[in-house]
């Protein structure tokens, strides 16, 4: 429920990002705001009512700080290409991270299974056809931009799963966050000060803000239950509340292919419940992020929130 709760939110990301840019914000200036008004929310809300979550090993602050910093990279990819694409269409070339976390997992030595191997040859099929544009006017460097958006976000998760096994979701999000915040304000103040005119509608930049919070704690909640790759294949679903929203709000259509695409995704999604998830192993010590380790805690130390 958690992973589906940020694919919910996320699903609103691209169509209101794509609002705010048609509105009169530049790409910097929409990631910048919406990531650093959303890691300073979170952090007030953290420090004046839960303290505890802002407790963190050295180590597991390293890896938050990778993570949000690659993280902010794929983000400015991600609104750098939304300027280029339709948000539907920006949205389902973004759907293929879950190639890309297959093969972060792989070289981290957690292979998936074999129903997830098919479900996302599902999804990937599902997703050619939701990508069948027939007037072949989709812009080839924002596909090129949202790929590597993709690959950047992919990489993330693997990184904060093993961040993960030893902290709460709220810690993970608000320091991957403020991390994001250190990558995509200075971008903006360096490459871009664009500043939209004084009746331009904030809506959409509060909007994104409040999707961003909510998200990023409910997808790290699901990273922590039930791993990268299994929360990545459901954040598709982000996909399918992308593509409504973006014909009710923007006026975007899909194809007959297009809708067959999204029914495939539909049903990868369901196959999660014949899963066979394992329990994260917190004491490996193989793969390219096994450095990323706890010291010797107290087992009650975030007491029953943990």
């Amino acid at each position: 429920m958690a992973a589906f709760s940020a694919a919910f939110f996320l699903g609103f990301a691209p169509v209101f990002g794509k609002l705010a840019i048609t509105q009169g914000f530049s790409p910097f200036a929409v990631v910048a705001l919406r990531t650093g008004i959303a890691a300073c929310v979170l952090f007030l809300v953290i420090a004046i009512f839960y303290r505890k979550y802002l407790y963190i090993f050295p180590v597991g602050l390293i890896g938050c700080i990778l993570a949000g910093v690659i993280n902010g990279l794929g983000s400015l990819l991600y609104y750098l290409a939304l300027a280029r694409l339709h948000a539907s269409v920006g949205q389902l070339l973004y759907s293929l991270y879950p190639f890309f976390v297959a093969l972060w997992l792989i070289l981290d030595h957690q292979p998936p299974t074999r129903l997830t191997f098919f479900r996302i040859f599902l999804a990937t099929v599902a997703v050619l056809l939701l990508t069948s544009i027939q007037d072949n006017l989709t812009d080839p460097t924002g596909v090129l931009l949202m790929i590597g958006a993709a690959l950047l976000y992919a990489m993330h998760l693997p990184i904060n799963q093993r961040v993960l096994y030893e902290v709460p979701a709220p810690t993970v999000a608000l320091y991957t966050l403020l991390s994001m915040s250190a990558v995509v304000v200075p971008a903006y103040l360096i490459f871009d000060r664009a500043w939209p005119v004084t009746s331009t509608p904030w809506l959409p930049i509060f909007g994104l803000t409040f999707v961003t919070v909510f998200s990023r704690i409910a997808l790290f909640m699901g990273v922590k239950k039930i791993g990268g790759m299994q929360t990545a294949i459901l954040g598709l679903a982000e996909l399918l509340i992308a593509i409504l929203f973006s014909h009710i709000w923007l006026g975007e259509n899909l194809s007959l292919l297009q809708w067959l695409g999204a029914i495939g995704l539909g049903l990868s999604l369901l196959l999660v419940m014949f899963e066979n998830i394992p329990a994260p192993n917190h004491s490996k010590t193989t793969g390219w992020l096994s450095w990323i380790r706890a010291p010797d805690l107290p087992k009650d130390i975030f007491g029953p929130y943990e």
